[in-house]
């Protein structure tokens, strides 16, 4: 190589730079609930990433007819977060905040670019995954069950496994979104 030319890197490797990534230090060996708040701790702060920094066009669309948004992404998810915690496992009577039965889509066809949709959106995220931290910190044990007309019987288990299976293919869509508005790719 030349004087001045670096090192070719995978594309994927772009997004953040080697070494300034935090995301995924969490424990590999030990209490199976320390590991699986980690692990979705990790796919929350990826969704984070991939929408940092492009917050007025957070709603583009990825390709008609699809309403499919980074920032429909963030209002899917506190929906879900707030169905699985809030009302299947504490019981609590919490309708979406973003879809309804009239306007299942409601999530993502809401997603408008408008700065008070926006901030909406990350206001009721970050209380459903603070709920949600909270309702997982206090729980006696992963065997804690709810109901879900869907699942039937439910445990916290079987929701945090959920819950990282819902962000990790999510996040596979909002690498594609944040790539289509500035190029940025990783993982």
């Amino acid at each position: 190589m030349t004087a001045g030319m670096t090192t070719p890197r995978r594309k994927a490797e772009i997004f953040v730079g080697a070494g300034t990534d935090r995301r995924f230090e969490g424990p590999a060996t030990g209490d199976e609930r320390h590991m699986l708040v980690a692990f979705l701790g990790a796919q929350r702060a990826t969704l984070e990433l991939k929408c940092a920094g492009v917050a007025e066009e957070l709603s583009r669309r990825s390709v008609a007819p699809s309403t499919l948004s980074l920032l429909g992404l963030v209002r899917h998810l506190a929906d879900v977060e707030r169905r699985w915690f809030r009302r299947v496992l504490a019981g609590q009577d919490a309708p979406a905040l973003f879809s309804s039965a009239d306007d299942p889509d409601g999530d993502f066809a809401g997603a408008l670019p408008a700065a008070a949709v926006v901030a909406t959106a990350w206001e009721a995220w970050r209380a459903e995954v603070a709920f949600a931290d909270g309702f997982v910190a206090d729980a006696p044990s992963l065997d804690v069950e709810g109901d879900d007309a869907w699942r039937g019987t439910v445990s916290l288990r079987w929701v945090l496994i959920h819950m990282i299976e819902e962000y990790a293919r999510h996040n596979g869509h909002a690498d594609l979104l944040r790539e289509r508005i500035d190029g940025a790719v990783g993982v």
